[in-house]
């Protein structure tokens, strides 16, 4: 029977108020009146009584005590047994009990210790004394309570978080290109280091003749690396520059970088290699802004085919404003192939000690190619087993583009 007693109401508060609430079990309603006295002029804490052991463990359920004072002799179920019932419980074990006996013997403070019970008191104890331990213990276990609800709460924002950038991550992706095959035949790798990363490329025809190949990488990683590199990317895939002549890979780079200054965008910036295709002329022309350089073979042939690096330096984009930037031009022969790729592929360390190179990583994919096997997953693949491990540092975007 669980009997409120004088001006405590006999339901529970919400968990998240955090009042102090004390069951008291004992089955002397005497004791009660005297507990209820002793607690009558401290207006936050408010008591409850059960009188009956049997409803002790679903009146603690129902109430959410802060601290249960228990008393040790009772009738049907004495209050060692009933302190283990309470730390079986999942409800109630983390609750304080506050034993209450009438003997101050060593043998059954121990028992009662042993069985869960995280204080002992005679009964009936100091007012003073009683008051004072009531929010010792119920103070210790509030602060539990918060830090739990904090807790929880987090783990509940980083699942919404996971959500949304998985969500975000997703959309990414869906703006990467459809692989091609025909006259122009393209193949990619797409790694982030986390769920959101800076990289992004794409191509496309900008008229019958004209076909631009980009690839960027924005500083760090998350949202807004990744809303960056969104931003820059439809620029070049709507073409909406103004006054930019996109067959033109200098004007496109320096309309970028008019655009995007750190300044206006959470001082990020990014890097950048942009070529054009000319079909009738068949050849490449380019500009860089801060990018590693792209690796062209090209030849009469794949067996005579010879390794270009077309780098032409640049500032990154976003640095300076009114930076001018140089573009060349590569005539291709019969047989031509170009990789564009992000630093993220060849900054790896080596499992012997110091890190790959960009010389390494260009003389790699010159040795694969010769051997007939330089597609982008095999190229992943072999920087994988050169740093030995699985997952890369920073993103890593690997575009491969044949022209035939």
């Amino acid at each position: 029977m669980n009997l409120p007693v004088h001006g405590v109401s006999d339901q529970p508060k919400d968990l998240t108020e955090h009042g102090i609430r004390v069951l008291l079990i004992d089955d002397q309603a005497i004791i009660a009146e005297a507990v209820r006295r002793m607690l009558a002029q401290e207006p936050d804490i408010r008591l409850h009584y059960c009188q009956d052991p049997a409803q002790a463990i679903q009146t603690a359920s129902d109430i959410h005590p802060t601290v249960i004072l228990l008393d040790l002799i009772m009738p049907e179920i004495d209050g060692l047994t009933l302190a283990k019932f309470f730390r079986a419980n999942k409800k109630t074990r983390e609750i304080p009990l506050i034993v209450l006996s009438s003997k101050e013997e060593a043998v059954t403070k121990a028992d009662a210790f042993a069985a869960g019970a995280n204080d002992y008191l005679v009964k009936l104890p100091d007012k003073i004394e009683l008051i004072a331990r009531i929010r010792y213990h119920s103070n210790a276990y509030i602060i539990r309570l918060q830090r739990n609800e904090a807790y929880e709460a987090l783990v509940r924002s980083q699942n919404a978080l996971t959500n949304e950038l998985n969500q975000a991550a997703e959309y990414v992706r869906s703006l990467l290109p459809q692989r091609l095959a025909g006259d122009i035949h393209t193949d990619w790798e797409f790694i982030t280091s986390t769920s959101l990363g800076g990289d992004s490329f794409g191509y496309h025809w900008i008229d019958d003749d004209h076909f631009a190949i980009y690839l960027l990488d924005v500083c760090g990683h998350g949202v807004g690396a990744a809303l960056l590199s969104i931003s820059a990317l439809n620029s070049l895939r709507s073409e909406s520059l103004s006054y930019v002549d996109f067959r033109d890979p200098s004007q496109v780079l320096e309309g970028l970088n008019e655009v995007y200054q750190m300044e206006a965008h959470h001082d990020m910036f990014f890097t950048i290699w942009y070529g054009v295709f000319n079909k009738e002329r068949r050849d490449l022309t380019f500009a860089s802004g801060g990018h590693p350089p792209a690796i062209a073979r090209t030849g009469e042939s794949a067996d005579t085919a010879e390794t270009v690096v077309l780098n032409l330096g640049g500032l990154i984009i976003g640095g300076m404003p009114g930076q001018k930037y140089r573009k060349s031009t590569l005539v291709l022969e019969p047989y031509a192939r170009l990789y564009i790729y992000s630093d993220g592929i060849y900054e790896v360390p080596r499992t012997e000690g110091g890190m790959f190179q960009l010389n390494d990583f260009v003389a790699l994919v010159e040795n694969l190619s010769k051997e007939g096997d330089a597609s982008p997953r095999n190229i992943i693949d072999a920087m994988r087993r050169i740093q030995n491990r699985e997952m890369f540092e920073d993103d890593v975007s690997l575009l491969e583009v044949e022209f035939l």
